[in-house]
């Protein structure tokens, strides 16, 4: 998508850590990390928010998750636990109008969040 930062990210044309890729994902470190361990889970596929998902993105939504707990384990997260956060919408701020979940750990999380 023109103008998608993300998918600038994912054709290479913006430098980014990446942690993991397949055919579906790519995850790499946040430039702006909120913990210690801050990565980011992304569709390779452009999907603007949570809000344009449909029922024929069960599958990926489900692999979504799956992938992001793998990584979660990668990283060490596992004993101590860790939070995935998915914005949607600006109030709900979301920064970046394609899908993306945070994988946070490092630290104790705090609640509410925000």
């Amino acid at each position: 998508m023109p103008g998608c930062i993300f998918c600038d990210i994912v054709a290479g044309r913006i430098p980014a850590t990446e942690l993991y890729r397949d055919e579906d994902f790519l995850a790499f470190r946040d430039i702006d990390p909120q913990a210690p361990v801050h990565i980011l889970l992304i569709p390779l596929r452009h999907i603007p928010g949570l809000s344009d998902l449909t029922p024929d993105d069960a599958d990926l939504t489900g692999r979504l998750i799956l992938t992001a707990t793998g990584i979660a384990a990668d990283q060490g997260l596992d004993d101590a636990g860790y939070r995935f956060v998915v914005n949607c919408g600006r109030q709900g701020g979301q920064a970046v109008d394609h899908l993306h979940l945070h994988i946070l750990g490092g630290r104790q999380m705090q609640w509410p969040p925000g």
